[in-house]
């Protein structure tokens, strides 16, 4: 067993139970891509098995601080077990849900995402990606799936020194190979692509948060509701069921329009109160700012703006702007859903630019909520990094 010892005094995390070991903490060893060693400190105790990456300044991911455990593949049908069980335990109102959700789960790199009878995986990590035939048939043996597709096509890949990956990891033979999955969620259906969509098809971290924007809707009496970075229009159906007359959808992706559109006539509603508009957030924010149109509930919902905390700053800049605008669009009375997907701006600083908008607006408005992922993608106590969306629920005073 090749082993990596670390750097004098480069132990406290992992004896905190963290999972990650940085380039600059190694001072010697290593191991092939992926190769699982033991990890010791300077003065040769063991702290844990990792898998080695040569290529990543994330050089190692424990697998297991327990040295006398086996890295092998029962190790991770115990993990990908465990996973499994604890999601049976959670009321989720849907049959499409996260699985596996990487360190939190105690499988660092690995993504999996459940849609009906089809699992979908992102290998990101070369620890994850030497097990990947072994995690595959633990994967199929412990849900009873029998389809699985890969995923692994995430820019993270290339820290790794890995090629972006898609296609049928598992399939039965007579499996026709669609790539079109419908699921359950709410009293509500969607529809995803597991090859084209977003990540691993769709955004089921914001299950939950949808269903909170239908109750406040129909709460509030939200008339004229505004979606922006609709996506395929989650929150538009959310607001549809919650009983708004209008629901304005904005994205600058015309086949998510597509897609958007089509779950609304899935979900008999009827289409002259859903309007889509194909542009720019920024700028049609601006556009109805300009036009004095006023709107009773907002979702902003955008992309990743700060990937690291490198780019928060113009992140901040980004994220106050279209505040800023929502706020100033926004009826009396009317509700604000913002969120932040960002790894590199955390909650604290997500609420000061919010904050920070509403100032430059002219506009106070009280919290009614913090908002967060689902709780099939856990933050856990030693791994605090995993939570990465956040948001608000704001009334405008």
């Amino acid at each position: 067993m090749k082993s990596v010892r670390l750097r004098e005094g480069k132990e406290r995390s992992l004896l905190k139970k963290h999972p990650w070991v940085f380039a600059g903490s190694v001072d010697k060893g290593g191991g092939d891509s992926g190769e699982t060693v033991r990890v010791e400190s300077s003065d040769g105790r063991f702290l844990a098995w990792a898998a080695y990456s040569a290529r990543s300044q994330i050089r190692l991911r424990a697998w297991s601080f327990d040295e006398a455990e086996r890295i092998d593949a029962a190790f991770f049908e115990r993990r990908i077990a465990r996973a499994v069980a604890m999601r049976a335990r959670l009321a989720i109102q849907s049959n499409g849900m996260r699985l596996i959700h990487g360190e939190a789960d105690g499988l660092p790199g690995l993504i999996v995402d459940r849609y009906a009878d089809t699992l979908v995986a992102q290998f990101l990590s070369a620890g994850s990606e030497r097990w990947k035939s072994q995690i595959a048939d633990a994967l199929l043996s412990v849900t009873g799936c029998t389809r699985l597709y890969e995923r692994s096509d995430s820019g993270v890949r290339k820290l790794e020194g890995l090629a972006a990956v898609t296609g049928w990891l598992r399939a039965d033979v007579h499996d026709s190979g669609d790539t079109q999955v419908t699921i359950r969620e709410h009293a509500w259906q969607l529809t995803l692509d597991v090859h084209e969509g977003h990540k691993t098809g769709f955004y089921l971290d914001q299950r939950d948060n949808r269903a909170r924007f239908a109750q406040w809707v129909k709460q509030f009496g939200a008339q004229r509701v505004l979606n922006c970075y609709c996506y395929t229009g989650g929150f538009s159906v959310a607001a549809l069921a919650g009983g708004a007359a209008q629901v304005t959808s904005v994205d600058s992706s015309a086949p998510a329009l597509e897609r958007a559109r089509a779950h609304v006539a899935l979900n008999g509603f009827d289409m002259s109160r859903a309007t889509f508009a194909d542009a720019d957030v920024n700028a049609y924010l601006r556009a109805q700012l300009e036009a004095g149109q006023r709107f009773d509930a907002i979702v902003l919902d955008p992309p990743k703006f700060a990937p690291t905390a490198a780019h928060a700053d113009r992140a901040a800049r980004a994220y106050k702007d279209i505040n800023r605008l929502a706020l100033k669009l926004l009826a009396p009375g009317g509700l604000l859903l913002t969120f932040s997907c960002s790894g590199g701006v955390g909650a604290e600083l997500f609420h000061k630019i919010v904050a920070g908008a509403g100032i430059d607006a002219g506009v106070d408005a009280a919290l009614l909520a913090r908002l967060e992922a689902a709780c099939d993608h856990p933050t856990t106590l030693w791994f605090p990094e995993g939570e990465y969306l956040k948001g608000l629920a704001l009334l405008k005073k």
